[in-house]
C-alpha cells in the first residue's frame, strides 16, 4: 500500500513538471504580444483558486490569518521578483538555456540557507556548490562574443527561487502551507495587478484564450505538485524538478526550431547532477 501511494506520488510529481514544462513553451509564445507581467497576472490569479482548494482539502477555515504577516509579505515580493525574472528569460533566451541555468537553485538554496538559517555546510557540499557554477560558466560564456547579458535573467530567477525556498523555510514555523499558498498568490496578485495597468498592452481575441490557460496550466501542475508531495517523499519529487531541461530541449527543437549546442547540454547536465546530489545529501541529512 505505501509503495502504491509512493508511485502515485511519484507519477503526479513527473506528471507536474511535464505540465510546468508545457505551459513554458506557451509563456514563451504570450511574451511575443503580451507584457510579461499581464502574462503573470494569470498565473497568480489562479494560483490564488490552488490556495482555496488546498485550504478546503485541509478543512482550514482560517487560512486568511497569518502569525508573521512581514514574512509573508516578504515570500510575496521575492516570488514576483523570481517569476518576472523567469518570464522575461523565455522572451530572450531559449527554453533549454532558461532552465538549465535557473536549475542552479538547488545550490543558492544551500549558500542562502548558511547565511540567513545559520546552517553549517559540509565541505563536499562546497565542490558541488563550485561544480554547479561551472556548468553556469560553461552556458553562458562570459567574455566570449556568445554571452549576453540577458542571459543573467534566468541566473537571478534561480537565486530568487533559492530565497524564496528557505524564506518559506522560516515562514513554516509560524504559518502552514495552505496559508503561505494563499499570501504569496493575493500579494502577488495585488503587486502584478498594478503593474499589468502600468505597462498595459492592448488585448486580442486570442488573449483570452492563451493568458487563462497559461493560469489553467499552471494550477493544473502546482497542484499536480501538491499531491505529489503529500503521497511520495520530496526526495523522490525533487529530482524530477531537472526533466525540465529534458522537455525544455524536446520543446523548443519542436515549436521554436531551438538546437542548443553542445556547451550548453555539457553545462546542464553539470548543473543537474550538482542539483541532484544536493538534494540526495540533503535528504540524508534531515
Amino acid at each position: 500500500m505505501i509503495k502504491s501511494r509512493e508511485n502515485i506520488g511519484i507519477f503526479f510529481g513527473a506528471f507536474a513538471f511535464f505540465i510546468f514544462a508545457s505551459s513554458d513553451v506557451i509563456q514563451k509564445y504570450a511574451t511575443i504580444h503580451h507584457t510579461i507581467f499581464q502574462i503573470i497576472f494569470f498565473r497568480y490569479l489562479f494560483l490564488l483558486i490552488v490556495s482555496f482548494i488546498e485550504s478546503k482539502r485541509k478543512k482550514n477555515k482560517f487560512f486568511y490569518k497569518t502569525k508573521n504577516i512581514r514574512i509573508q509579505l516578504s515570500r510575496s515580493v521575492i516570488s514576483v521578483i523570481e517569476t518576472v525574472f523567469f518570464v522575461s528569460s523565455f522572451k530572450y533566451l531559449s527554453l533549454a538555456t532558461a532552465h538549465s541555468v535557473a536549475s542552479l537553485a538547488p545550490v543558492f538554496v544551500v549558500i542562502l540557507s548558511m547565511l540567513i538559517l545559520r546552517e553549517k555546510i559540509e565541505k563536499a557540499l562546497w565542490f558541488v556548490i563550485f561544480f554547479g557554477f561551472i556548468g553556469v560558466i560553461i552556458i553562458l560564456r562570459p567574455g566570449f562574443d556568445i554571452f549576453d547579458i540577458k542571459s543573467l535573467l534566468p541566473l537571478g530567477a534561480g537565486f530568487f527561487f533559492a530565497l524564496y525556498q528557505v524564506i518559506t523555510k522560516k515562514a513554516s514555523e509560524y504559518d502552514p502551507d495552505e496559508t503561505s499558498l494563499f499570501f504569496t498568490s493575493i500579494f502577488g496578485l495585488i503587486i502584478i495587478t498594478v503593474l499589468a495597468l502600468y505597462f498595459w498592452h492592448p488585448l486580442t481575441y486570442f488573449s483570452f484564450f492563451i493568458l487563462p490557460l497559461i493560469g489553467i496550466m499552471m494550477t493544473l501542475a502546482h497542484y499536480s505538485l501538491i499531491i505529489a508531495l503529500a503521497r511520495s517523499p520530496a526526495s523522490k519529487i525533487q529530482p524530477f524538478h531537472f526533466t525540465l531541461i529534458f522537455w525544455a530541449i524536446i520543446f523548443g527543437y519542436i515549436f521554436y526550431n531551438d538546437i542548443p549546442d553542445l556547451p550548453t547540454i555539457f553545462g546542464a547536465i553539470v548543473i543537474a547532477s550538482s542539483g541532484v546530489f544536493i538534494i540526495k545529501n540533503q535528504t540524508k541529512t534531515s
